[in-house]
C-alpha cells in the first residue's frame, strides 16, 4: 500500500452543496417531460453523472425519447439556481486552510460552472491552476470513466497509486478506483440519503466521513496504515 502524496477533490457535493440543487432542477425537468421522478431518487441514482449521460440512461430504461432542448434548458436553469443558491459545505474552508498536501479538483462540471461556484464561495484560490473539468477532455471521458482523475494526477506528476480522492457519488468512486486511486467517501452534503455511506463503501471507498473536519485525521490514519502495510 502506497503513501498519500496528493489529494484530489470532487467538487459538487464535496466542496459545494450543489448536488441537491441539480437534483431538484433535473427532477422538475424530467417530470415535466413525462418521466416522473423525485429529487431524492435523482440524487441517489444520478449524482455525479452529467445531465447528458443521465438522459441517455433514462431513455434506455423508459424507452421514451427526451427532447434535445432539455440539454440547453437544463444548463440555463441550473446555472441561474446555482448562482443564486449554492452554498459551501460546512467545514470546507478551514479544512482547505489546514491542508498541507498538494491538492486539486477533478469534476464533471464545466470549467465555467466551477469558476462561478468556487469564486462565489471564496475558495477558488485554494486550488490555483489545479481545477480540472472532465468536460474539457471530452463528453465521452467524464466520470464514471477514470480519465479526469488520471489527468489530475498527471498534472502533479504523481503516480495514481499515491493519490487519495474525496468523492460523494458512486459514479465518482468508480472513476477514482478505476484510475488506481484510494478513495474516501463523503456524505455531508444536503443530498445524502440513508444508505449513502454503504453505497460508497460497496463501490470501493476505504472509509466514509460525514464532516469535513474529520478529513485531516482520516488522511493521517490512512497514511499511517500505508506505512505499516509496507514496513
Amino acid at each position: 500500500m502506497n503513501s498519500i502524496d496528493l489529494i484530489l477533490f470532487d467538487c459538487d457535493g464535496v466542496l459545494v452543496d450543489s448536488e441537491v440543487i441539480a437534483a431538484e432542477v433535473e427532477a422538475e425537468l424530467l417530470t415535466e417531460a413525462g418521466f416522473p421522478i423525485s429529487t431524492e431518487e435523482m440524487a441517489e441514482r444520478f449524482a455525479g453523472m452529467t445531465w447528458h449521460n443521465t438522459l441517455l440512461q433514462i431513455e434506455k430504461e423508459a424507452d421514451i425519447p427526451l427532447s434535445a432542448s432539455l440539454l440547453n434548458r437544463h444548463d440555463d436553469v441550473l446555472d441561474k439556481r446555482l448562482a443564486r443558491d449554492v452554498k459551501i459545505i460546512d467545514g470546507v474552508r478551514p479544512m482547505l486552510a489546514g491542508l498541507t498536501l498538494p491538492h486539486g479538483i477533478c469534476s464533471n462540471s464545466t470549467s465555467e460552472r466551477l469558476a462561478m461556484m468556487l469564486g462565489k464561495l471564496g475558495i477558488k484560490d485554494f486550488f490555483g491552476k489545479h481545477i480540472y473539468s472532465a468536460r474539457d477532455l471530452g463528453e465521452d471521458r467524464v466520470k464514471p470513466k477514470p480519465d479526469i482523475y488520471l489527468h489530475g494526477a498527471k498534472q502533479f506528476g504523481i503516480d495514481p497509486s499515491r493519490v487519495l480522492v474525496i468523492e460523494d457519488s458512486v459514479h465518482g468512486v468508480h472513476a477514482a478506483r478505476s484510475a488506481g486511486m484510494r478513495v474516501v467517501g463523503f456524505t455531508g452534503a444536503s443530498h445524502t440519503y440513508p444508505s449513502h455511506a454503504d453505497h460508497l463503501t460497496d463501490a470501493g471507498a476505504e472509509t466514509v466521513i460525514s464532516r469535513m473536519s474529520a478529513l485531516a485525521g482520516t488522511i493521517e490514519a490512512l497514511a499511517a496504515w500505508s506505512e505499516t502495510m509496507s514496513a
